[in-house]
């Protein structure tokens, strides 16, 4: 009888679940909008509970779709928002706070108390990090401040941390398991990636008890199982979003590189086992592994990748769906001069300034929506640019086909003009969503439903190729343009 893989994917604005059959194929899938709750400028949270109630009904969803028999469940992968911070009672498993989200700088004050402190050069070198309240360890701390009473429960051991993946682990074992796997630990600014250990002195520099820290695993690993119609059902991988995509494009060696397309855009290169440290704005990190021996990543991070789309929708209303962007896009031969740099809370990767806002530069009389619509595309393929000659500087490796996935892979305006920009082949493949693909390879490995790569690697196609198709002047002028925009926004927002 078939066995069948169901993969949990959690992200910033969607909790889905996919289930998958032991060919690889998509069977059955359901997903549910997860909102971002906006209380102060330049903060982003979420409902803890909502992220969990989502998960688990679209889990269930798929479950009564599809049919099948909850016996022939071979185990569950779950992939994850990495980053977003969740501190929740262990006696009664309810979050002490809202979930803080990976995109909210609220925190920066506490990352410039830890640059006066002199820990720049052992944050970079113990977690491969840069200092930024993107990560976890400062939104940690800015809980246990702010929230009466926190952090002497949590000295207790009566009070836990854990990012979305510990957090849906804690809800579906019944809180007996409190875990986390390398990927999302080396997300945290809190652990050392060498040693594959919770550093001591970003401990103590945080006040953050190691007590309420979750054990760290490999991501191909059985945490515990979860009980679905009274059927112990293994929980077989964890990985962060963005290491499961890597996973599941296929890139198993060195060199080979990804760039996901979702509310960011999250560039990736696997480097082995060499821990590459950078020089040129990139950060290292963990992969996903099968045992305790540490496989590495380079990592750019865009902070606005769809998140762009979204803004034209939602807050400009400019188009009524994000197909409507690229059909705006197009309705002009160019952008007219117009740059758009989308800093909403910050620029990432390899710029690394809390302090850059968005701007539009370039306008004349004669601009119009359509002008403003295509540059807010176009800045999307600008950041990944950026990104890749940062990453390619900082590996000594030429990246010479890009892997692309992700829901703005749909749009060809974009993809064609990202092969332009970056004078490189795309390739996309034939499952989009290859983060749900990633932790369902992962958690098929741990329980024998696949051998080995090789296996993995049969199961995978491209089904589009986009070639570069610009003169090598165009593309220098636009990124000439494209710069000097980037320079105006930087240090913008005022601080001390």
């Amino acid at each position: 009888m078939s066995k069948y893989i169901l993969a949990l994917d959690q992200s910033m604005a969607v909790s889905r679940s996919i289930l998958f059959d032991d060919d690889g194929n998509v069977v059955c899938e359901a997903k549910r909008d997860v909102p971002q709750l906006y209380p102060q400028q330049g903060w982003v949270e979420h409902d803890a509970m909502e992220i969990w109630s989502s998960q688990y009904a679209v889990m269930m969803e798929v479950i009564a779709q599809s049919g099948i028999d909850p016996k022939d469940l071979a185990g569950i992968g779950i992939a994850n928002q990495r980053e977003t911070t969740i501190l929740w009672e262990k006696s009664t498993g309810r979050p002490i706070y809202n979930a803080i989200s990976w995109q909210c700088r609220r925190t920066a004050p506490i990352v410039q108390e830890l640059l006066d402190q002199g820990l720049d050069e052992h944050i970079r070198k113990t977690t491969g990090l840069v200092p930024d309240a993107y990560f976890s360890a400062t939104k940690i701390k800015w809980i246990l401040d702010q929230v009466p009473g926190a952090r002497q429960k949590a000295e207790a051991g009566e009070i836990l941390f854990g990012t979305v993946d510990s957090w849906l682990l804690w809800k579906l074992t019944g809180g007996a398991v409190h875990a986390t796997d390398y990927t999302n630990a080396s997300r945290t600014m809190l652990f050392d990636i060498e040693r594959l250990q919770w550093d001591d002195t970003l401990l103590k520099a945080l006040d953050i008890p190691r007590v309420m820290l979750p054990e760290v695993h490999p991501s191909s690993y059985v945490y515990g199982t979860v009980n679905i119609g009274c059927v112990p059902v293994p929980i077989a991988a964890v990985a962060g979003d963005q290491q499961a995509a890597l996973f599941g494009q296929g890139c198993f060696e060195e060199g080979k590189a990804k760039n996901t397309y979702v509310t960011g855009c999250f560039l990736l290169m696997n480097t082995g086992d060499r821990l590459v440290r950078s020089k040129c704005g990139m950060l290292a990190g963990l992969a996903c592994g099968r045992d305790d021996h540490p496989q590495y990543i380079l990592e750019g991070s865009v902070f606005a990748g769809g998140a762009v789309i979204d803004w034209l929708k939602d807050s400009m209303r400019f188009i009524e769906g994000p197909e409507d962007a690229a059909y705006y896009a197009q309705k002009v031969p160019d952008n007219g001069g117009v740059y758009m740099v989308p800093a909403f809370t910050g620029l990432g990767a390899p710029y690394w300034d809390m302090y850059a806002r968005g701007c539009i530069v370039g306008i004349t009389r004669g601009t119009k929506r359509e002008h403003l619509i295509r540059a807010a595309q176009e800045s999307i393929a600008y950041q990944t640019a950026d990104l890749v000659k940062a990453m390619e500087c900082d590996s000594g490796m030429e990246i010479g086909e890009l892997e692309v996935d992700g829901a703005a892979t749909r749009e060809r305006f974009l993809m064609q003009f990202q092969a332009n920009i970056l004078n490189k082949r795309l390739r996309r493949p034939a499952t989009r969503n290859t983060i749900a693909l990633g932790s369902a390879f992962l958690a098929g490995l741990a329980v024998g439903v696949w051998s080995d790569l090789w296996q993995l690697e049969t199961m995978l196609f491209n089904d589009s190729t986009y070639v570069p198709m610009m003169e090598e002047a165009e593309r220098t002028r636009l990124l000439d343009g494209w710069h000097r925009a980037v320079g105006r926004s930087l240090d913008w927002e005022k601080h001390d």
